[in-house]
């Protein structure tokens, strides 16, 4: 029987677990694979275990917390390592992004060969062969329940996963997770399509809004425009920042995030960066300088107040220094307002002696904010055409079948009653009359049984 799969009932079983955690603690650069909590409890199982006279209490809890923290991420132990070398930073990473396998550091690409064979040893120390020797340590009648799923991981990941099994030594795998890392990226970037910027990081957002641009129907040359843009960005070209104005509801945000769900598997992100955290702004764009993926900045709902910090640090990156502007990041900001910063009537008026000399210089300063984006582009009011249109177009793709007559009626009490014709009432009226309608022919089936 092999040691990875034989009950621990001699030493050389207890020397196995020793010979593992000091594999562990020799990686090089791939010491964030096992930092987090699943990680963590699998180095505190090995731990627990790694002696004769074990207490058998305390490797059970450790046990029990290895299996909730695999069965938490919904995750194969198997699995979980893989995602974590593939989403791994770190020195190697960061290089290998940008460079030729061949221009890489020698002692990099020796480090990662001696990681890859550790983290191989690790991989084939499965929860079965764990279960089994706390079984022996605790002196159990069976083995306590082994975590295990269908494997879930999908495209690439499984691509490369399949890559790994079929080698005999992982440390022959260098080139291949170099280029590997080189298309697709590593770290947060690569884990997650779309991120927010939050008390001064990033953090992942695991499900992002599902919109697609097929459902956005009503703004075609203001969609258009858009995408262009957006294309020049994925292509490597300076594209321009962007602002989206125009009347509540008319669907601004959707398309800025629909392009995700259009153009990630470019390499696409979306940084989502609230009013409150525009101050650091370029602290931001710096960070993403260099990196491989390309990053809209979506700032939705932009508005701005008198001295506003906010307002000075989104006009640096609008309007550059003498830093360089990274060409794979932009603004895409959407305001319901053409003049981003609120004025006054007094601000209109003649200046008094002890106010700014040159106050209708400031005062233009702040009236021509929004012309600092390269394109903006207006989203007016939906008049009953265009309102019907989008109705008509939602109604077809969520399968709704009922007379148009029936359903411009209905969506036009519904735009009356409710918030005005715009894209975003289209969408609630069309949602509810879906889940209506569904509700209605499932309680006359069950009547009718």
């Amino acid at each position: 029987m092999d040691n990875q799969t034989m009950p621990m009932t001699n030493t050389s079983s207890y020397t196995k677990v020793q010979y593992l955690q000091r594999q562990a603690a020799s990686l090089l650069l791939y010491q964030s694979v096992l930092q987090g909590e699943v990680g963590m409890a699998f180095l505190e199982l090995l731990q627990a275990i790694r002696y004769t006279d074990a207490d058998a209490r305390g490797c059970l809890q450790a046990y029990g917390s290895y299996f909730y923290a695999l069965a938490a991420r919904n995750q194969n132990w198997e699995d979980y390592l893989i995602s974590q070398l593939l989403f791994s930073k770190n020195p190697f990473t960061k290089v290998a992004e940008v460079r030729e396998f061949q221009d890489l550091p020698p002692a990099l690409v020796a480090a990662v060969q001696h990681d890859l064979q550790i983290l191989q040893s690790l991989y084939e120390c499965s929860s079965a062969s764990l279960s089994e020797w706390i079984q022996s340590v605790a002196h159990m009648p069976i083995s306590p329940v082994v975590w295990y799923k269908d494997q879930e991981l999908v495209g690439v990941e499984t691509k490369f996963t399949t890559y790994l099994q079929e080698l005999d030594n992982w440390g022959d795998a260098v080139e291949g997770l170099a280029t590997y890392y080189r298309q697709y990226g590593s770290g947060l970037f690569a884990e997650y399509r779309a991120l927010r910027w939050q008390a001064g990081q990033f953090i992942g957002i695991r499900y992002s809004d599902p919109v697609k641009l097929s459902a956005l129907v009503g703004y075609e040359s203001q969609r258009d425009a858009l995408l262009k843009n957006t294309e020049f960005l994925l292509s490597g070209e300076m594209a321009l920042h962007v602002l989206l104005y125009g009347s509540r509801g008319s669907g601004k945000s959707s398309l800025v995030k629909s392009l995700l769900n259009e153009y990630s598997n470019r390499r696409l992100r979306l940084l989502e960066v609230s009013k409150s955290d525009l101050k650091d702004l370029p602290e931001i764009v710096e960070h993403l300088r260099g990196v491989s993926q390309k990053f809209i900045i979506f700032v939705d709902d932009l508005s701005f107040e008198e001295d506003d910090d906010a307002f000075k640090a989104l006009k640096v990156v609008l309007e550059g220094n003498l830093t360089a502007r990274p060409q794979n990041v932009v603004v895409y900001a959407t305001s319901n307002r053409r003049h981003l910063i609120r004025e006054f009537f007094v601000d209109r008026s003649a200046p008094k002696d002890n106010e700014e000399i040159h106050a209708w210089d400031t005062m233009q300063e702040k009236l021509s904010f929004s012309d600092r984006f390269g394109l903006t582009l207006t989203f007016e009011p939906a008049n009953q055409k265009t309102y019907l249109n989008i109705v008509q177009h939602l109604a077809a793709q969520a399968e709704i079948n009922i007379t148009q007559e029936d359903l411009e009626f209905q969506a036009l009490q519904w735009a009356t009653r409710h918030n005005g014709r715009s894209g975003r009432t289209a969408r609630q009226f069309v949602d509810f009359l879906k889940a209506d309608l569904t509700l209605f022919h499932a309680n006359n089936n069950t009547s009718n049984t």
